[in-house]
């Protein structure tokens, strides 16, 4: 049980990490969209993407958008499909 809260306790860091990094107000918006907006993740922890910055749809690697969860607001990221 210990290590599913060690687990956890990292997941919510990572998405606190990516929260600080990605900033989607000088993003270029995904179309059809008001909430998603393209990002470039350099790093992949165990399928959640860290360290995201905003970008343009040429040089982006996920799309993400803001949730809001128990923790606070958090960074939902897909990887783009090519």
């Amino acid at each position: 049980m210990r290590k599913i809260r060690i687990a956890a306790a990292a997941a919510a860091l990572a998405t606190v990490a990516a929260v600080a990094t990605a900033v989607p107000a000088s993003a270029d918006p995904v179309p059809g969209s008001s909430t998603q907006f393209y990002a470039y993740c350099a790093v992949d922890l165990l399928g959640v993407p860290i360290a995201c910055t905003q970008t343009d749809a040429a040089h982006a690697s996920h799309i993400c958008q803001y949730l809001a969860t128990p923790l606070g607001l958090a960074l939902d990221c897909i990887q783009r499909s090519a």
